[in-house]
């Protein structure tokens, strides 16, 4: 029984890596201007060809069923492709985050929070970036004081709103 389960977690590997890369030639083939090119030259051979089938239904079933048929298979290749794209990026902006000295790993897995937990996330960062605005907005208002007592007044004010973010 356990043969058989490692020779089917085999095998679905096998058919997920081999899709992946069909899906990824694919995605690349389709976006290069050959692809274009050829896709321009059906279309414009089938207009080219409507006189000779007198426009007949079955000549415009051809065209529909053709772009209805490749624009199906199309969407599941190219989100494939999306998906592992976007994990691929998920993944290094996870590493950079749990890289930096200071950095808040709960950032790390964000993809997998709750709608309602990131837009508490989102509040949370949307707060930290209004302090951090009002802060420097501070500093510079401390550097264009000629007063030398408010201006230390100032720093002393910047030096506990340092202290304050420290603490947090």
């Amino acid at each position: 029984m356990a043969q058989t389960a490692t020779h089917n977690g085999h095998l679905a590997s096998n058919l997920n890596g081999r899709f992946a890369r069909f899906a990824q030639g694919i995605a690349r083939w389709s976006g290069h201007p050959a692809a274009f090119l050829l896709a321009a030259f059906i279309v414009l051979a089938w207009i080219v060809t409507g006189p000779v089938f007198d426009y007949s239904d079955t000549w415009q079933l051809v065209i529909n069923t053709g772009t209805t048929i490749i624009t199906f298979l199309m969407v599941f290749l190219i989100q494939n492709t999306q998906n592992r794209d976007t994990m691929a990026l998920q993944l290094k902006l996870s590493e950079l985050v749990l890289a930096m000295k200071g950095a808040q790993n709960k950032f790390a897995a964000v993809e997998d929070l709750s709608d309602e937990e990131l837009e508490e996330l989102h509040q949370e960062c949307k707060k930290r970036a209004e302090f951090a605005l009002d802060h420097l907005q501070r500093r510079r208002d401390t550097h264009a004081v000629p007063n030398p007592k408010t201006r230390a007044a100032a720093q002393q004010a910047s030096a506990a709103i340092r202290r304050s973010a420290r603490q947090r």
